[in-house]
This record gives structure tokens, C-alpha cells and sequence, in this order.
């Protein structure tokens, strides 16, 4: 039994959009208003890809979840619990018994389509019924509709894949982000006058459209810069190679950062993907990339 008093918010929170917004931001409230510690309770891997065996793939990496919730939302109680067998099969009513007596959760906040315990079979509620039962506290939160639709990762993966970063981004309440550690790669970037870092996508994590973006890059130490970021292959210069990766020149910057852990902010996709003829075009485009940036977010407050 632990001695944590928590209000805990529950969900798979894949994204964090605005509809997970509303749960963190009640869990924040009623926190505050109840001498409570915000918390978060997720999975490291997805309940749906564990019970259907069709994986689903993620918007962010757990990590850019709990980064997401820190920076947005400053809960910096982030618990992640192992999605297996043993999970799928707990009886909904336990699932909430174990929240209370192993975590401290004294309210419980959810979404009105929430489904948790073996086969989904408990719901909002039930949810509801069994806190009052047992004399925890409980809020649940309706459905968020933005622009005439329910605001969904579903969705959101959807616009994703098309490119559609400035919908996406509307949906999320923020921009699309990647973090990863800096990798080597090609290094024909300090060739071109134009040097780039190197990062890629966690298994599992949904790839966006190939092309160019314009980005912000975080820095270890604080620092933001603008960026341009290439996903794909680079099929200039690859030799064949299918991996995708985020290749980002960061504008104006030169030192090294290999090793260092980066985040990027996706904000606009510039265009697609393009092989060229060679070099050459390929150096001209990418300074044409670079004015195209500075001109976006000169616009940008």
C-alpha cells in the first residue's frame, strides 16, 4: 500500500492532442484544488496491438509521450506499465484496486470512451459506479470535437501519413515531435556547405510523409534553431539504401552533435521527397529549402 494521494489520469495517450489535453488539464485542477500529485497512468506498448496482434503505430515514442505531458502540462509523475498477458487479463474492477492501493489514487479521471480490463469490459461507467462504491473520487470527459470532428490519433495518424503537418499539429495542440539521439550518417551534408544531424524513428513509431519540413530543433542545452528536415531516403545520394531517416540541416549552426539527444518540431511540410540529377541540383534545391524556412517563420509569432 503506498502513501502517495494521486489524482490519475488514465489513457494510452498516443499523440497527446487536444481531446488528452482536457484529462490532463482536469487532473491538474483537481490536484491543485486537493493538495493531490497529478499523475499519469500509460503503456509502453500499445493494449491494441497486444490484444488484436495487428500493430498499430504510435505517433510518439513513450519517451516523446512523457516529454510531451512534462513540458506541456509540468505532471512529472509519468507511470508507465507493462502491457502483457497478465495485463489483458486483469478483471476491470481489479484494474481500479490496483490503482488505489498500489499507486494511491484517490481520483480517477478518464475519457467517456475509455475501455480498460480483460476484453475492454470496463468503461466510463462502470468506472464511475465502482469510485463512488468505494469512495474515490472520479471525472470523466467527454468527447472533444475540433473543426467537426472527434479529435483522435486515429486521425491524427491519418493526416500524418498524407503530410498533413499543419492538421495534424491543429489536432494535437502543438507540433509533431521526434527525439533521438544524434547519429552518424552519409555526412555528405558538410560536402554541400550544408552539414545535417541524423536521427530516425523508434520501431513502432509512425513514419510521416516523406519530404521536406521546416522544424525547430531543441539542443541539449536549450538553445532552438530552425531547421530544415528531409524524411526519407535520400535517393540522390543513397546508393539504394531504404532506411528512413529525419536528416535535419539546422540553420546557421555548425557544431557537432553527434551523440547528443535532439528533439524536433515539425511545423509545415515544404514538399515532397525528389531524387535530382545530381549534386549540384540537389545543393541548389536545398538552399532554396533553407529561404523557404527562414520565410516561414518569419511569419511565425
Amino acid at each position: 500500500m503506498t502513501d502517495k494521494n494521486r489524482v490519475i489520469a488514465l489513457g494510452f495517450f498516443d499523440g497527446i492532442h487536444i481531446g488528452h489535453s482536457a484529462l490532463l488539464e482536469r487532473a491538474l485542477a483537481v490536484a491543485r484544488e486537493t493538495d493531490r500529485i497529478p499523475s499519469v497512468i500509460t503503456f509502453d506498448t500499445s493494449p491494441k496491438s497486444f490484444v488484436t496482434g495487428n500493430p498499430v503505430e504510435l505517433i510518439n515514442s513513450p519517451e516523446d509521450r512523457a516529454g510531451l505531458i512534462h513540458r506541456i502540462f509540468g505532471i512529472e509523475d509519468v507511470i508507465f506499465l507493462h502491457f502483457d498477458r497478465t495485463t489483458a487479463e486483469i478483471k476491470w474492477n481489479e484494474f481500479i484496486e490496483m490503482l488505489h492501493a498500489d499507486f494511491g489514487a484517490s481520483y480517477l479521471i478518464a475519457g467517456r470512451d475509455h475501455r480498460f480490463g480483460h476484453r475492454g469490459e470496463g468503461d466510463a461507467d462502470k468506472l464511475k459506479a465502482y469510485c463512488e462504491e468505494r469512495g474515490i473520487g472520479c471525472g470523466i470527459i467527454p468527447e472533444v470535437i475540433y473543426k467537426g470532428a472527434a479529435c483522435s490519433s486515429t486521425l491524427i495518424r491519418g493526416l500524418l501519413k498524407d503530410g498533413g503537418i499543419s492538421a495534424a499539429n491543429g489536432y494535437l495542440g502543438h507540433p509533431h515531435v521526434l527525439t533521438d539521439v544524434v547519429r552518424y550518417g552519409y555526412r555528405l551534408g558538410r560536402t554541400l556547405g550544408t552539414p545535417t544531424i541524423n536521427m530516425r524513428f523508434g520501431d513502432g513509431v509512425l513514419i510521416p510523409a516523406r519530404g521536406v519540413y521546416a522544424t525547430r530543433v531543441y539542443l541539449d542545452g536549450g538553445e532552438v534553431r530552425c531547421g530544415v528536415t528531409n524524411i526519407g531516403t535520400r535517393p540522390t545520394v543513397s546508393g539504394g539504401d531504404e532506411t528512413v531517416t529525419a536528416e535535419t540541416h539546422i540553420i546557421d549552426y555548425r557544431a557537432n552533435l553527434y551523440g547528443h539527444n535532439v528533439r524536433i518540431e515539425f511545423f509545415e511540410r515544404l514538399r515532397p521527397e525528389m531524387r535530382f540529377s545530381g549534386t549540384d541540383e540537389l545543393k541548389a534545391q536545398i538552399q532554396r529549402d533553407i529561404e523557404s524556412v527562414r520565410k516561414y517563420f518569419a511569419g511565425v509569432t
